[in-house]
């Protein structure tokens, strides 16, 4: 999600922590996937993924862009995430939006059910052809490939990874957790020492109690729906997961208070060492400005049928069909997926990127955590597709809407056993999701 302290629904990206600013050194380039009329420019909107450094690198990248002759160069625009999909919607509408964008995980989906996206596919065999797209980390593209073609090309990965602060392990005499029943236990020796055995949060505009429960969910082998798209939440991995998360809560290994709890409440609290565990997005450490080294990055945990995965959002760049030439935003596209090296190596994202040769810069492999990220989740991580692969306008629905909310408040709070709370969730999503 956007700045370090905004807030949506899973819709972009939350891990935004502070990046040091910096002037990239680019090299202009460019190169066509075909013919095209000039006269315009390809328009590039952007979010702001982190500071206004960020922002201020990627419009040099796109500015930087040489395109072949007779083709329009690009024009770089920051879209703010207040509002963004209306913003999205109405330029769309009229005839006014961009040619290539960034923005909300599923909002190419979104838009695509509309008719208005652009399918990628020239763009994946421009990287085959140049080699990028043998460096994508395994399995990032399979959610972007619909019967109709590629929606959208991911370009970093939201992924939730779990923390524990190494020094309150300690004092409690705990062991860090590797399964259920040893996540359970740590939580108690926590809370024995007066701090939070499981950090999460359900407040205004906190989406990490949501994506917690996806998270046990999917971590038992279950998920929202089934391989071919139907909603499953009853299923008994789903009950399995949500009754246990239920023990954290009757147990007081998350917080009562957790149901209010704020991204800044959270923050705060692992700043603050109150919290000794918990599920995050990546550069937590980075975010709450300790990186002493306590705040370290646990192994997954293996659910009770030896399941093992972790939750990702796959960001992306979109096309779409209002363009002064579709070869142009296809080459634009190409160029710009060729740059982003550049973003990580002045450490301005906080995210992990989708190409194994960022990984393994320095600028980012020098972090442990980042390596065992990209090594232990990475290649576990689903959707909120799991079970399937593909993601579309349904998640969409699931991610922006009031079921999941009301859903994980309900379980935070204890009101309701899993069973009913799975069955109010399932009806709702039920009435709201196209078949």
């Amino acid at each position: 999600m956007r700045t370090t302290r905004t807030t949506f629904t899973r819709r972009g990206f939350l891990g935004l922590a502070a990046a040091a600013a910096a002037s990239p050194a680019l090299a202009a380039c460019g190169g066509g996937l075909g013919s095209s009329a000039g006269g315009s420019t390809i328009k590039f909107w952007d979010m702001p993924w982190s500071t206004p450094a960020y922002n201020t690198a990627a419009k040099k990248i796109t500015e930087a862009y040489a395109p072949s002759s007779g083709n329009p160069k690009a024009s770089y625009q920051t879209i703010q995430w207040s509002n963004f999909y209306q913003t999205f919607s109405s330029a769309i509408a009229s005839k006014t939006g961009p040619a290539v964008s960034t923005g909300g995980g599923f909002q190419a989906f979104q838009f695509d059910e509309q008719g208005q996206i652009a399918h990628a596919d020239k763009v994946i065999a421009a990287l085959k052809k140049n080699g990028q797209f043998d460096d994508f980390l395994p399995g990032v593209l399979d959610a972007f490939k619909s019967d109709k073609g590629y929606v959208a090309v991911p370009w970093q990965l939201d992924m939730r990874v779990l923390w524990y602060r190494k020094s309150l392990f300690d004092k409690a005499d705990a062991a860090v957790p590797t399964d259920w029943p040893s996540l359970l236990a740590a939580g108690k020796a926590l809370k024995k020492i007066g701090v939070i055995g499981f950090s999460t949060g359900s407040g205004a505009g906190n989406y990490l109690g949501n994506h917690f429960m996806i998270a046990m969910m999917i971590n038992n082998g279950g998920g929202v729906f089934t391989p071919d798209g139907q909603l499953d939440l009853l299923s008994d991995r789903n009950v399995e997961a949500i009754e246990f998360v239920s023990e954290l809560v009757s147990n007081g290994v998350i917080d009562p208070a957790a149901v209010s709890y704020t991204t800044d409440n959270m923050d705060t609290q692992w700043k603050n060492s109150k919290t000794g565990y918990g599920l995050y997005v990546t550069g937590l450490p980075q975010r709450v400005g300790d990186t002493s080294g306590d705040i370290t990055a646990a192994s997954p945990l293996t659910g009770p049928h030896g399941d093992k995965a972790t939750l990702v959002f796959p960001n992306n760049i979109m096309m779409y069909k209002n363009t002064p030439s579709q070869a142009s935003s296809e080459a634009f596209l190409v160029y710009y997926l060729g740059q982003l090296k550049h973003l990580w190596q002045q450490k301005l994202m906080n995210a992990v990127p989708v190409f194994k040769s960022i990984t393994e810069l320095p600028e980012f492999a020098g972090d442990p955590n980042n390596v065992k990220i990209v090594k232990e989740y990475q290649p576990i991580a689903k959707t909120f597709a799991s079970r399937g692969t593909v993601l579309d306008a349904n998640i969409a629905v699931l991610d922006g809407g009031q079921a999941i909310n009301q859903f994980t408040q309900t379980i935070l709070t204890g009101k309701s056993d899993a069973k009913s709370a799975l069955k109010t969730f399932q009806s709702s999503l039920q009435s709201v999701i196209k078949s």
